[in-house]
């Protein structure tokens, strides 16, 4: 008789996303896609706290698996946090933004009033399905190891992401607010996935420094 699978645990974290840290692109509010720009000191502190904030959420445990963008601001928190990756994939890549790149909400609602990345259009960039099926085959990668899997990304891929664990479409990214540094916890509740805990900070968690 073949084992009975067990209930995954409700206590583990089974993700754990940390967005980068600051960048002077994301500090002006700038969509940040492929450009490769660097930490602000401000984001390398931010990443060094994001390191005592995995510790706190994985209590004690290590993950087994650390998977990052490419993009040297995600690369550079992973390494700062005490995390080196793993794993290198485009698929945790931020959206791409296209020729928008570079371009604040305010300077694209120019041209199209209104606009936002869920609801688009996003010239020359990745609609809501190629993100979808990337960011799918990221889960499908981090559901491999029996651990926490450690991944550090980008604002609205983290959020998609979350989307996806959810079973909800990317879209769904829009209604989780999430700021550079901070560090969510996605894992189950009586089965079913959920979200455990989300966009958290130094000043949420009562750290100093």
């Amino acid at each position: 008789m073949p084992p009975t699978p067990q209930a995954p645990d409700q206590n583990v974290p089974a993700l754990v996303i940390v967005r980068h840290g600051q960048t002077e692109w994301s500090l002006a509010g700038r969509h940040t896609g492929r450009t490769d720009v660097p930490l602000t000191p401000a984001g390398e502190q931010q990443a060094s706290t994001a390191g005592t904030l995995v510790q706190r959420v994985l209590a004690g445990r290590q993950p087994a698996l650390v998977i990052s963008s490419p993009r040297q601001r995600a690369s550079r928190t992973a390494e700062l946090a005490g995390f080196p990756p793993d794993l290198i994939t485009e698929d945790a890549a931020e959206w791409d933004y296209g020729e928008l790149e570079g371009l604040t909400s305010a300077e694209i609602s120019w041209q199209w009033p209104d606009w936002s990345i869920w609801t688009g259009p996003v010239p020359g960039g990745e609609d809501a399905a190629t993100v979808s099926s990337r960011l799918d085959r990221l889960l499908a990668r981090a559901s491999e190891p029996a651990g926490p899997v450690l991944i550090f990304s980008h604002g609205h891929a983290s959020r998609c992401l979350t989307a996806r664990w959810l079973a909800e479409p990317v879209t769904a990214g829009r209604h989780f607010r999430l700021d550079t540094g901070a560090v969510s916890a996605l894992g189950y509740e009586h089965g079913r996935r959920v979200v455990l805990q989300w966009n958290l900070d130094k000043t949420i968690s009562g750290l100093s420094g």
